[in-house]
């Protein structure tokens, strides 16, 4: 049996809201936990792909410019004003779009066979309730039953 997750080595769940945006408060957390050197193991390999990559990429900002900036200090909220700068602005309806994207994300797209092959290397295939990615991570990070 695996040893417990300290949960220091864990950024925020992924549908946490920064400026009314859900995941930037994660991915955020990662590069701080990163550069600290105390960023759950599991995690690292996927630092700056996957979701990280596809926010940057809704964001239009790179995620070593990201990186770069998140070193430098300041608030999430800091960080998402320099993203709106240096990327593009979003509005109401951007940020509509992304949250519910990304809520629904492996729920019957091109990302439910990768939801399934995860539940199965943590032992949640028996899970039908796990239909999403952000749901999946926050019962794999035992944020949730």
């Amino acid at each position: 049996m695996p040893a417990p997750i300290d949960p220091s080595t864990l950024p925020c769940s992924p549908l946490n809201e920064v400026c009314g945006i859900t995941y930037f408060a994660r991915m955020i957390a990662k590069i701080r936990l990163h550069a600290q050197g105390k960023l759950w193991e599991d995690l690292i390999a996927n630092l700056g792909i996957a979701n990280d990559a596809t926010c940057c990429g809704f964001l239009h900002v790179s995620h070593a410019d990201l990186t770069a900036r998140v070193l430098q200090g300041g608030t999430d909220e800091e960080i998402f004003e320099w993203c709106q700068e240096h990327g593009r602005r979003l509005n109401d309806t951007d940020k509509h779009v992304w949250n519910n994207f990304y809520k629904k994300m492996a729920w019957n797209d091109e990302l439910t066979p990768r939801l399934a092959s995860r539940k199965a290397e943590s032992g949640l295939a028996h899970r039908d309730d796990i239909v999403t990615m952000p749901h999946y991570i926050d019962v794999d990070e035992g944020r949730l039953p």
